[in-house]
């Protein structure tokens, strides 16, 4: 059986988002944490938190067992973009787009 988490609108870009993905896709989830706990990004910190959530509600609301937890997928999709702009020469404006995200992590029990 699988049990999710979300994080959405989270402010970073995507892009960062999806760089720790393939090191803790498929890994026990135990192993998934400790790799995310010493990475030295911004994007595995949250994602951190999202994976402990999902180990949560696996642990609580379906009463799985913890060691047989995997990561089965890490989702990363575009939110909403906030547009800012900043001044330029000549009396011009350049847009600034301030990117979010929204991090689903599936995790599944192992017989």
């Amino acid at each position: 059986m699988e049990v999710k988490a979300t994080t959405r609108y989270t402010r970073i870009s995507p892009l960062k988002l999806r760089l720790p993905i393939s090191e803790i896709k498929g890994k026990n989830a135990e192993q998934a944490l400790t790799l995310l706990k010493f990475m030295p990004l911004k994007a595995a910190g949250i994602m951190y938190k999202t994976l402990q959530s999902a180990i949560a509600n696996a642990e609580h609301n379906n009463e799985m067992d913890v060691d047989k937890l995997v990561v089965k997928n890490v989702i990363v999709d575009h939110g909403p973009s906030m547009k800012r702009f900043r001044p330029r020469a000549r009396g011009r404006a350049a847009r600034i787009l301030k990117r979010t995200s929204h991090i689903t992590v599936v995790v599944e029990e192992t017989i």
